[in-house]
């Protein structure tokens, strides 16, 4: 019999014990953790910072570079469901408006 097994068992209780830890910890204390101003001001804008994050690099590269050329679906795109949702605030029909303009450009024209 091999002991080979130990190695990894001990890094998936290690793992596992890590994961538990850091998602109950704002569940251990008995009263709320007093937080700064500052702090509180910042975390309102970390969801739309996070967001640009991942958005930004699947509107602006293609393949790990930026796109060099305006022909491309995904511009047009952009445009017309950000003026729709600056004009209605509806995340639905920016979704829609997006994709209606994306497809027919990216399928039909190649772009």
């Amino acid at each position: 019999m091999s002991w080979s097994w130990i190695g990894p068992f001990i890094a998936i209780v290690g793992l596992a014990v890590i994961t538990i830890v850091s998602r109950s910890f704002f569940m251990i204390p008995e009263r709320e953790l007093p937080m700064p101003d500052w702090l509180k001001r910042g975390l309102k804008y970390a969801p739309l910072a996070a967001l640009a994050a991942v958005i930004a690099p699947e509107i602006l590269m293609t393949q790990g570079e930026f796109i060099d050329t305006f022909m491309d679906a995904r511009l047009p795109a952009v445009v017309c469901a950000s003026a729709y949702y600056f004009w209605r605030r509806g995340i639905l029909g920016t979704i829609v408006v997006g994709m209606a303009v994306y497809l027919p450009l990216h399928i039909g024209w190649g772009w």
